[in-house]
């Protein structure tokens, strides 16, 4: 898995009552854009992410 400063990850969950999250990467600590990342969710929460099989990243497009 690789992502870029700006790119946006998926996390699903499979557990009942539990919703989805989404967040900005804001930094990549592993080498050529590989885990873990710095995430800042929408509550404003940031937290170091080694992204599993539940995650999708989804680039930033080139308008932003």
């Amino acid at each position: 898995m690789q992502a870029e400063v700006g790119d946006r990850i998926h996390i699903q969950t499979r557990a009942v009552g539990m919703q989805s999250r989404v967040g900005e990467i804001m930094e990549v600590r592993g080498p050529d854009g590989t885990p873990p990342y710095l995430v800042r969710f929408s509550d404003g929460h940031e937290s170091l992410v080694y992204p599993g099989p539940d995650c999708v990243i989804e680039q930033r497009s080139a308008e932003d």
